[in-house]
């Protein structure tokens, strides 16, 4: 083994450290504290508009004014009186309670009654079967 000197190491130590606090970390009290104990430098901010929601209910409130411009009219169209009576007096002339029509229409008693008194809004569609069912035409001329 002649010519073979001493054999060097050129390997350098390695450090291994943890990486750094994330800004979850950071904003954590024990982190905080440890910080203040090491003499680290410790900032704080405080952001405008924190804990407010005034940047959407500026919005909000633009959208919401605008909408009451374009429309005087806040609420649904409801069953004209004359639909009303009409669907009332088809009914008692067949002899039918709401519940035995709401049944040959294929709806909920509630739905008959909430016509009869005008509360519903009018769907095209169900005031077709009470016409079917009724034998009447509950719309326009008659």
């Amino acid at each position: 083994m002649a010519g073979i000197g001493p054999i060097s190491q050129d390997w350098e130590p390695i450090v291994i450290r943890k990486k750094a606090p994330n800004a979850a970390a950071k904003k954590d009290e024990k982190a905080v504290n440890a910080a203040r104990r090491a003499g680290a430098e410790i900032e704080t901010l405080r952001k405008s508009n924190a804990g407010t929601n005034k940047a959407a209910s500026s919005s909000t409130s633009l959208n919401t004014r605008k909408l009451d411009d374009e429309t005087e009219n806040l609420t649904h169209d409801r069953v004209p009186t004359e639909l009303k009576k009409a669907i009332m007096q088809a009914r008692t002339e067949k002899k039918l309670t709401q519940s035995q029509l709401a049944q040959l229409i294929n709806e909920k008693p509630q739905i008959i009654q909430e016509y009869e008194s005008g509360k519903a809004i009018p769907n095209q569609q169900i005031i077709t079967k009470l016409e079917r069912a009724l034998g009447t035409k509950l719309r326009g001329k008659k």
